[in-house]
């Protein structure tokens, strides 16, 4: 046991001489394991998020877009396209939509040449949009049926729309080709469909009446049972067109952030392949450096030699010199990814996962093992094995030197 304390004794000694070298062989090992748990923990983090909103809006929102197939440049679909949709047994409700094109957005005059080069959307809705898309308003109020039973100019604008015009708050106008429409209300954000927060809502009857649109919908989103998605899906193009040869497509659009999600999990592998080359090398940094320090340091170890200490003493030493490194390098890089997978959920407004479970070449390992995250014992356990590879060719070198031939060295 005396030995052995003071043998650490003497490790700590060689690692505090110099601490800019021991600060900068660690580096190797901290990127590495910081990088790891970085990729890991913002994969999972982002997939908790995924989860979340899947959980908030459900994954059984399907929709259903004319096609273009047949060379028209404005495909719509029929006028009573919901109420054929509705008559499927496992559809909970539906609403339309349509893209108006050709009107240009304007909250005050100076921004007209800016907004015609980059036109907002402008799309019809109905009185069952908030329900099916389960999205709720920030202020203000949804269309309602007096709103399209008397074609009025009332209009809804995204989250984004609003933060950009600063309509949050209160009665104001917006221009849609020159002619003011009331917004009554703003709409909050709403993940599965982007547009959506930057966009403007009006009836359909207004847009017919207004812009000569027309009251047939290019779009309809289908809320299912959530137990018979796949089904619903299968049904609605014969739902919609009858037989006839008009086609529709139709999607998922929860199955976008699913494949966002598995983009991710290539990153993370990416990412922590990375990781595992910059530990790499690292522990070539470790022995290149401890191969230096031996020879910086024969006089020391000659003098150790002539005194008695063995070629297994020696040997020990320059590799539990080593080994700490790796393992400070770990633990300072298994804080640092930490820190990273906080910070970055914070700022993209995620829940943090500190503690994911792992799927590593099929074997799925628990999140925690002993009470400690199974994600650092990896990283940590990777940055330990590595300085232990990395000292073996120095702490034998060491080993092998003889009093005399340090004097040549030194």
């Amino acid at each position: 046991m005396m030995a052995f304390r003071d043998l650490l004794g003497v490790c700590i000694g060689g690692l505090t001489a110099r601490w800019s070298r021991t600060l900068l062989i660690m580096l190797g090992p901290v990127i590495g394991v910081s990088a790891i748990v970085a990729a890991v923990g913002l994969t999972e983090s982002a997939k908790g998020d995924l989860q979340q909103t899947l959980a908030a809006l459900g994954d059984n929102l399907i929709r259903v877009e004319a096609s273009g197939s047949f060379g028209t440049d404005d495909p719509v679909l029929p006028d009573d396209v919901v109420a054929r949709v509705n008559r499927l047994a496992t559809v909970e409700g539906a609403t339309a939509t349509r893209s108006i094109s050709g009107v240009i957005t304007t909250p005050y005059e100076a921004a007209r040449d800016y907004y015609t080069a980059f036109p907002t959307p402008v799309l019809t809705a109905d009185r069952y949009f908030l329900e099916v898309m389960q999205v709720s308003m920030v202020s203000g109020r949804w269309l309602n049926s007096f709103d399209s039973d008397q074609a009025a100019r009332t209009a809804v604008i995204g989250i984004g729309l609003a933060d950009e015009f600063g309509y949050r708050e209160g009665n104001r106008t917006i221009k849609l080709n020159d002619r003011d429409f009331g917004v009554v209300g703003v709409v909050e954000r709403y993940p599965l469909d982007s547009v959506f927060d930057n966009a403007v809502f009006i009836p359909m009857t207004t847009a017919d009446r207004e812009f000569d649109a027309g009251t047939e919908p290019d779009t309809v989103y289908v809320r299912s049972d959530p137990a018979f998605t796949l089904t619903t899906q299968d049904a609605l193009p014969v739902a919609v067109n009858l037989g006839s040869n008009d086609e529709v497509v139709t999607s998922v659009l929860s199955d976008a952030l699913e494949a966002e999600a598995a983009a991710d999990s290539t990153l993370q592998i990416i990412v922590a392949a990375m990781g595992l080359l910059a530990l790499v090398v690292g522990g070539v940094g470790i022995a290149n450096v401890m191969s230096i320090s031996v020879i910086q340091r024969s006089a020391e170890i000659g003098i150790r030699r002539a005194l008695g200490h063995g070629r297994l003493v020696i040997a020990a030493q320059f590799l539990l010199e080593s080994v700490a490194v790796g393992l400070l390098g770990g633990l300072a890089g298994a804080l640092a990814g930490i820190g990273i997978v906080v910070l970055a959920s914070r700022i993209a407004g995620w829940v943090h996962v500190l503690s994911p479970g792992l799927d590593l070449f099929g074997v799925v390992l628990p999140s925690h093992t002993a009470g400690i995250p199974t994600l650092y014992l990896i990283g940590v356990g990777a940055a330990l094995a590595t300085s232990v590879v990395a000292g073996l060719y120095p702490s034998v070198k060491a080993s092998r030197l003889e009093p005399l031939e340090t004097l040549r060295l030194g």
